[in-house]
């Protein structure tokens, strides 16, 4: 698409990230609403399978879904020097997205049929626009994300299982792979960028990867993804704890190489820092979790859920969205308020919870809250930069 074509294209509608991360974050901000007025009994509403199974779906195979395909739709341009989709192809991936949301919302069992095709559809569908470029130029060290969001459907596709008749715990082995897979996403992400983050935005030495470390790092996060899978269906407690303790151990050697001191005058890189964090801690809940701590699965997954996910996401989208609209890479004190009621939320959500169990729903509510003080900042903020052209005029 040369530029006379591109002026003519809404620019929210020129590069996946504009969208993506727009209404994502605007989705992430009311579906963290609606769950808290549901919970609270202000209002009642009953979408597919029930809100609990809305709540973790939806946070995951909705939200996070979303900012995962922006991402990719835009980084794959940069990768490959081709063009992304945009205009009437991103239109129509972003009304599918869109489309599967309300299905879901509407609670109408007639719909399950519908629902499931357009929600199962929507990340093999980014993984071919993402994997069509990267084959043509034979970019094969970005292929990884192909097999990833392949795997991620997976995941969603065990969700809807006990709807249509299969063991409850089919949702569960989902919700769980799909944080772990997230979760090895941002790992895998945080390792090639991160260093260089902190290098450019502190103008120090980059630190060089210990490559046995990236690969313990990576590969301890794909066991601890499969013995969660399996913790139904065999006794391995014992050998899953000892799995994430270890793990939790490995990426705490692994980020204290990155340097988190050196950036806490630096907004954009200790938000990326101080979410990473979260993966030693969530692996070390888990490890207690599974040791016979009373601490729940679901406190020590929302960790990962909360905490890096959510994390990563606000801060990656801040900087991309700077980026690739020609601005400085600076936020003010709005965007740094909402990093820091974003790690506040996932303390509040995992450890609160986990050492005074007996606040569990008062410490559920004010990380909500936190959540949606964060995401609404970000919707706020970056509206008026992701609906307009790129400020240095060139496409985007």
């Amino acid at each position: 698409m040369d530029n006379q074509q591109e002026q003519k294209t809404t620019p929210l509608l020129r590069l996946g990230f504009r969208p993506f991360f727009l209404f994502g974050s605007l989705f992430a901000t009311l579906s963290m609403a609606l769950w808290l007025l549901t919970l609270k009994g202000v209002i009642s509403i009953e979408p597919l399978n029930g809100m609990l199974w809305w709540h973790s779906h939806e946070m995951l195979f909705g939200f996070t879904a979303a900012i995962i395909a922006g991402f990719l739709l835009t980084a794959v341009q940069t990768w490959t020097n081709i063009p992304s989709i945009k205009g009437g192809q991103l239109l129509l991936l972003l009304s599918l997205w869109g489309f599967a949301r309300l299905l879901i919302l509407s609670g109408s069992t007639s719909m399950l049929p519908l629902a499931m095709i357009a929600d199962l559809m929507f990340l093999p569908l980014t993984a071919f626009f993402v994997g069509q470029r990267v084959v043509r130029i034979r970019q094969y060290r970005n292929l990884i994300f192909i097999p990833v969001l392949v795997l991620m459907s997976v995941m969603n596709l065990f969700t809807y299982l006990p709807s249509l008749g299969f063991d409850a715990a089919w949702q569960s082995r989902g919700i769980q792979g799909m944080t772990l897979l997230v979760t090895f996403l941002v790992a895998f992400l945080g390792g090639r960028v991160i260093p260089m983050f902190t290098a450019n935005g502190t103008k120090t030495t980059k630190v060089l990867p210990i490559m046995w470390l990236e690969m313990s790092a990576l590969a301890s996060l794909v066991v601890v993804l499969v013995l969660l899978l399996l913790k139904d269906v065999a006794d391995i407690a014992m050998l899953t704890g000892i799995v994430c303790l270890t793990a939790a151990v490995i990426h705490t050697i692994r980020q204290w190489r990155w340097r988190i001191w050196v950036t806490l005058n630096v907004p954009l890189v200790w938000s990326l820092h101080f979410t990473m964090l979260f993966i030693p801690i969530g692996l070390l809940l888990l490890s207690l979790h599974f040791f016979g701590a009373s601490i729940t699965l679901s406190t020590a997954i929302h960790s990962l859920t909360v905490g890096v996910i959510g994390g990563m996401i606000l801060a990656m989208m801040s900087r991309v969205s700077l980026g690739h609209t020609g601005r400085m890479l600076q936020v003010g004190k709005l965007m740094s308020a909402a990093f820091i009621a974003v790690v506040i939320s996932a303390i509040v959500r995992s450890i609160a919870v986990a050492v005074w169990p007996q606040w569990t729903i008062q410490f559920w509510v004010l990380a909500g809250c936190l959540w949606c003080v964060a995401f609404g900042l970000f919707f706020f903020k970056y509206l008026p930069v992701l609906s307009a052209p790129r400020v240095d005029g060139r496409p985007g």
